[in-house]
């Protein structure tokens, strides 16, 4: 069983590596007096990155291994998300926060597992630069209003809505 929550455990500290998660690490919690057997540790930039981060390791357990966390702390513009599978919990911090409360330093004693290494989830698509020159070509500067605008939309196309005539 050990074997596979570690299989679990490194399948969350990839999907956080492909969401650029920053300085993941796995402590091996299991020869040390703990409520659990294993931490997933690592970093985000911005809250924002952090909930990414957060839902990849969210869908790729559940999705790929039929896990679902027991609890989660943490929510839309925390500095901490805390994911809890019992056997294992994965924290994800910003790095002042990470810093701060440096669990690595109060589980020193915990020995540290290879992070398997992940290249970032980029763009499915992105267009060549053909491509990009040919959607380019189809917009122009508008220099009175400075947008894009396609050149097929003449003024006559746009509508304006007026209160006026709403009540006719």
């Amino acid at each position: 069983m050990e074997v596979h929550t570690l299989d679990i455990v490194k399948a969350a500290a990839s999907a956080a590596l492909s969401r650029r998660a920053q300085n993941a690490v796995i402590l091996d919690l299991r020869e040390v007096p703990s409520f659990t057997d294993f931490f997933v540790i690592c970093s985000g930039v911005s809250d924002t990155q952090m909930e990414g981060i957060s839902d990849a390791v969210l869908e790729e357990l559940e999705d790929q291994w039929q896990e679902r966390p027991w609890h989660r702390e943490g929510d839309k513009n925390a500095d901490w998300i805390l994911l809890d599978y019992v056997n294992f919990v994965v924290h994800i911090f910003l790095e002042e926060k990470r810093e701060y409360y440096n669990l690595e330093r109060l589980w020193a004693d915990a020995p540290q597992i290879e992070v398997p290494d992940v290249e970032p989830v980029v763009d499915e698509y992105e267009p060549d630069d053909e491509e990009f020159d040919e959607m380019l070509e189809e917009f122009e500067l508008d220099e009175d209003s400075l947008i894009f605008r396609p050149e097929e939309v003449t003024d006559e196309d746009i509508l304006v809505f007026s209160p006026e005539e709403e009540e006719e």
